[in-house]
């Protein structure tokens, strides 16, 4: 009798693990807002890391329209210098520019 192969189970057909679950729903969508405000800086805060980058829509939650209108409003912000480009302070962690500094 011939031993059966059993097929790997794909990675979108596994049951649980971390992406298992609804995705987030998006914060403007929720809301009714169709125009995302560079002047509204405490909403776009929750869109940047500690270190100034802008959150990828993954982590955020938003659709497609509002990330692209979050990024647009973050660089207005910026340039407007209602947001840093950078995170205040150093940090303790060593980067690849730290080993430059030393010598």
């Amino acid at each position: 009798m011939a031993k059966q192969r059993r097929r790997p189970v794909r990675r979108r057909d596994r049951k649980g693990g971390p992406t298992s679950g609804r995705r987030k729903p998006c914060p403007y969508c929720r809301d009714h807002i169709d125009q995302v405000d560079y002047k509204d800086i405490s909403a776009l805060r929750r869109f940047i890391s500690e270190r100034g980058k802008i959150r990828s829509r993954r982590i955020t939650g938003a659709c497609r329209r509002h990330q692209s209108q979050v990024a647009r409003a973050v660089k207005r912000a910026r340039e407007l210098a209602l947001l840093p480009y950078v995170a205040e302070g150093g940090s303790e962690r060593g980067g690849r520019g730290d080993r430059e500094r030393e010598r």
